[in-house]
C-alpha cells in the first residue's frame, strides 16, 4: 500500500505541473489582453490537484514518520540535519511544498476578489508562478543526489 501511495504521489506531480503551467500561461495571456477575470478551469484544476497532492503527501509523511523515527530519533535533530536525505524528506520537502500550496491557494482566492477584474489574472500569474518555482525546487528529481524516480 505504501508503495502504491508513493507511485501515486510521484505520478500526480506531473498533472500538478501541467495544470500549473496551463494556468500560468492562460493567466499571462489574459492579463496581457486585459480580459476580465473569469474563474478559469486551468487555475481551478491546478488548485484541486495541488490540494490532492498535499493530501497524498501528508499521508506519506505520517506513514513514513515511524520509519524516519527509527532511523534518526527526533530528539536528536542534529543527526537528522547532518544527513542530507533525511533532512530533505523530514524538513525541506514538506516545508517548501506547504508554502507553495499556501501561495497557490492565496493567489486563487485573491484573484477572484480583485478589482478591476483584469488584475485577477496578474495576481493568479504571480502567485501561481511563485508556487510553481517553489514546487520545482523541492521535488526530489532523479538527477539530484537524493533523487527519486520519474514516477
Amino acid at each position: 500500500m505504501y508503495s502504491g501511495l508513493v507511485h501515486a504521489h510521484s505520478g500526480l506531480r506531473w498533472l500538478v505541473l501541467v495544470f500549473l503551467l496551463l494556468a500560468i500561461a492562460t493567466a499571462w495571456q489574459n492579463w496581457s489582453r486585459k480580459v476580465d477575470y473569469p474563474q478559469g478551469r486551468w487555475a481551478l484544476l491546478a488548485l484541486i490537484f495541488t490540494h490532492l497532492q498535499l493530501l497524498l503527501g501528508l499521508a506519506l509523511y505520517i506513514w513514513n514518520a515511524a520509519a524516519i523515527k527509527s532511523k534518526v530519533q527526533f530528539g536528536d535533530m542534529g543527526a537528522a540535519m547532518s544527513n542530507s536525505i533525511v533532512r530533505f524528506y523530514t524538513v525541506e520537502h514538506i516545508s517548501l511544498m506547504l508554502v507553495a500550496i499556501a501561495v497557490i491557494t492565496i493567489g486563487y482566492s485573491r484573484a477572484k476578489k480583485m478589482s478591476p477584474a483584469a488584475e485577477g489574472h496578474k495576481a493568479l500569474f504571480t502567485f501561481y508562478l511563485i508556487g510553481l518555482i517553489l514546487i520545482l525546487v523541492s521535488i526530489p528529481w532523479p538527477f539530484r543526489a537524493l533523487g527519486a524516480g520519474w514516477f
